[in-house]
């Protein structure tokens, strides 16, 4: 009996982590157990659904589990779709499909690492603000 294929990967945006999982069944995708349609807000739905929309025959016939932490709503959009298209392009092992992400959006694919610099000590609220200073 040969085991079924699963792929685990992670993607990560500012201090958001994801960690997708897809295996061969009928195309249902959810996002920390709760179905895509319902995730919310409506824009990072969106984002999300780029990686299952340009995959199009591919996520078809595979299930999709994301769980995210960490991180604000954009944050955990960027690195769900980023997990999702890194699992996709592994179970399929398919150059077009990786190539098809690159030409779309190189961040479907390649993790962004920025993230918020911390704040120093002598600053106001911002990493870089000082106090002003008076020299009259």
């Amino acid at each position: 009996m040969k085991a079924e294929k699963v792929i685990h990967m992670s993607g990560k945006r500012k201090r958001a982590v994801a960690r997708a999982t897809v295996k061969k069944g009928k195309g249902v995708v959810q996002i920390n157990r709760k179905d895509l349609a319902l995730y919310t807000p409506e824009l990072a739905q969106l984002r999300i659904k780029e990686a299952i929309l340009l995959a199009g025959d591919y996520a078809k016939n595979v299930d999709i589990s994301v769980t995210v932490r960490g991180g604000g709503w954009s944050g955990q959009a960027e690195a769900a779709r980023l997990s999702i298209a890194k699992a996709l392009v592994a179970l399929t092992e398919s150059l077009e499909l990786k190539k098809k992400y690159l030409d779309y959006d190189r961040q479907l694919l390649v993790a962004d690492t920025r993230y918020k610099e911390s704040r120093k000590p002598g600053t106001h609220s911002h990493a870089r603000k000082k106090r002003q200073l008076s020299f009259r």
